[in-house]
């Protein structure tokens, strides 16, 4: 049956400042990538969401396009009918048929200046559409601009730090495995709750090296004896002396 290696109090410290010191490399060069890759993102789905308004916009217009298409054909009935109408005028026998064939053709006309006006609206609204319809292309090929901008500055970090970065993540993953559970548990959890992801400190002029409260003396010296681990009674991080964060290099 396998055994358990137990580690030692200065042992545990070790390997655990040894981890906070490769996972600072990584966040230095996530640091050096600021923002870009959050920025990169955002402009992508800005211009997918820009690209469906843009599809959207176009059917629009089509659709409308069809409705003046229509409404010409329908011009072209009326006026077709009006013809008919005012032919059947000339064998008229009374003054009743004569009434009601002016109707018909009043009727037509209607439909003729209906359709007209539905047709200048329609056109009104194309232009409309057709202004938003520039707005948006615009709007595509500035964000495309500064996207491509964007994406180069991110793959020239990335191209210089890309070695780097996987060798300090293989060696993260790697020095995870020689840290106690419970003390990794914990270091995990303190670096998620602040923004520099140093959960391991050192005393820097007598004051805690993550939140800068004063040490007290006594407690200074329990941290140099590295007989227990100590924690800062204010941010919780883990406290090293100086002496062992100087033995510890990576």
């Amino acid at each position: 049956m396998a055994t358990v290696k137990e580690y030692n109090v200065e042992e545990k410290l070790v390997s655990v400042l040894r981890l906070q010191k490769i996972d600072s490399k990584l966040d230095e060069i996530q640091i050096l990538k600021g923002e870009l890759p959050i920025e990169v993102r955002d402009l992508e789905d800005e211009i997918e969401g820009l690209n469906h308004r843009l599809a959207h916009i176009e059917d629009e217009i089509k659709g409308i396009q069809d409705f003046v298409a229509a409404k010409k054909n329908a011009i072209k009935d009326a006026e077709a009918l009006a013809k008919k109408y005012e032919k059947q005028q000339d064998n008229v026998k009374n003054s009743r048929e004569f009434e009601a064939i002016s109707k018909e053709i009043e009727m037509q006309q209607l439909e003729i200046k209906l359709a007209e006006k539905h047709i200048r609206d329609a056109n009104d609204d194309i232009k409309e559409k057709s202004r938003s319809l520039e707005v948006a292309k615009r709007t595509i090929g500035d964000k495309e601009t500064n996207l491509k901008h964007k994406k180069g500055e991110l793959e020239k970090i990335i191209g210089e730090t890309e070695k780097e970065e996987k060798g300090f993540e293989k060696q993260s993953e790697e020095a995870r495995t020689k840290v106690d559970a419970r003390l990794l548990a914990a270091y995990e959890k303190i670096r998620k709750n602040y923004r520099n992801g140093l959960a391991v400190v050192t005393v820097v002029r007598d004051s805690c090296g993550g939140c800068f409260n004063a040490i007290p003396p006594q407690r200074q010296a329990e941290i140099r004896h590295r007989k227990k681990i100590i924690v800062c009674e204010h941010c919780g991080r883990i406290l090293v002396d100086n002496d062992l964060d100087a033995t510890v290099t990576i």
